[in-house]
């Protein structure tokens, strides 16, 4: 197949554009294995056992996609003709297999995204973070040379998708500190007061028990609150905001770069649902999607591995087109760099095999 029959029939399903991830090598292309014969309503149906391709490079807005090297096996595609003009109808595979997948973009999330649960949009279009409410692990932070607050080990469980910061440790020289979630955001009380990490724009919130006063102590806090992974973040992504970082205060900003981070967190299985996306996490038992989170400055990005990433019943959308697949498994890695505003993300996937791929555009 030629790089300018790909390049039309991809233009034609997706409207992306295609590309030689290596220029000096260029992309290629082999099949084996292709038939046609007629299909059902005058189509076309053709049948290709295997096909194999390397260094491709595809763009789409501000989203460019490489794939180091993919093989297809026995792909199925349905042509029809509307007034004499051939179009693809479905396309649908057994298996596909691919090494050194990269996808990276802007995160800047569209109006239909952040507004997820304006009453215009269908249920489908709700936040469903399942996999958060059987979240387990624990998430540290290492402050070093903070001059806004101290120098300290934080250490945050997670047990049963839930922070009770009851739990949660702030270690430094001197007397500890104690963070807390309040109706004014979640805050550290440190031996010079308290100050705020992030502030709430409205409260109460999904997820989230207060802190809670004694009565015959005064302002003595009897308990530093909780809060609940899955239903705090459904309602803040569903709340929708112009950015994904509103509520940082300008204290925490400055503390953040003086900030590492590293933590496992071990997801549980369910729904992954966002507008126009959803997935099956699965394999929980078997140790698969458990994150290892690690950044040397949480003020300019974040890194999440995931060793094992088992995945099933996909459904998506992408300018029209419906795109699916019955399983997935892989390494995954995803990166948030923070460059200036908005920030980019980086998404690398190594020895990925999805089973039943599929597409259908509109």
């Amino acid at each position: 197949m030629t790089v300018s029959l790909a390049a039309s029939l991809l233009n034609l399903v997706l409207g992306l554009e295609l590309s030689a991830a290596d220029k000096a090598a260029g992309n290629r292309f082999t099949l084996e294995g292709a038939t046609c014969k007629p299909g059902p309503d005058g189509g076309l149906e053709i049948r290709i056992q295997h096909i194999e391709a390397t260094a491709l490079r595809l763009a789409s807005g501000p989203f460019v996609l490489e794939i180091g090297h993919m093989v297809v096996h026995d792909l199925v595609a349905q042509i029809r003709t509307d007034a004499g003009v051939p179009r693809l109808d479905a396309v649908q595979a057994r298996e596909v297999e691919c090494t050194g997948l990269k996808l990276q973009g802007l995160v800047n999330m569209a109006p239909h995204v952040r507004k997820a649960d304006d009453a215009s949009l269908t249920p489908a279009d709700a936040w469903r973070l399942d996999p958060l409410g059987q979240a387990e692990g624990t998430v540290r932070a290492q402050i070093t040379d903070a001059h806004l607050l101290f120098d300290a080990d934080v250490t945050v469980p997670i047990r049963h998708g839930q922070i009770d910061f009851n739990d949660a440790t702030v270690e430094h020289v001197g007397p500890d500190s104690r963070m807390g979630i309040s109706r004014l955001g979640l805050y550290v009380d440190a031996p010079n007061g308290r100050s705020y990490l992030y502030q709430f724009a409205s409260a109460p919130l999904a997820g989230v028990e207060f802190e809670h006063r004694g009565a015959l102590l005064g302002s003595w806090v009897s308990g530093r609150g909780t809060l609940q992974l899955q239903p705090f973040a459904e309602s803040a992504l569903r709340q929708g905001r112009d950015n994904l970082d509103p509520g940082l205060t300008a204290q925490a900003r400055l503390l953040m770069a003086r900030t590492g981070l590293s933590g496992e967190v071990r997801l549980g299985d369910g729904l992954l649902a966002m507008p126009g996306m959803q997935v099956h996490l699965q394999g929980r038992h078997e140790g698969a999607n458990a994150i290892a989170l690690h950044s040397k400055s949480a003020g300019r990005g974040l890194t999440a591995d995931i060793a094992s990433l088992s995945a099933r019943d996909a459904t998506a959308t992408w300018k029209g087109a419906q795109l699916g697949f019955d399983a997935l498994t892989g390494t995954l890695k995803v990166q948030l760099l923070v460059e200036g505003p908005p920030m980019r993300f980086v998404l690398e996937l190594e020895n990925a095999k999805l089973t039943k791929p599929r597409l259908a555009p509109h």
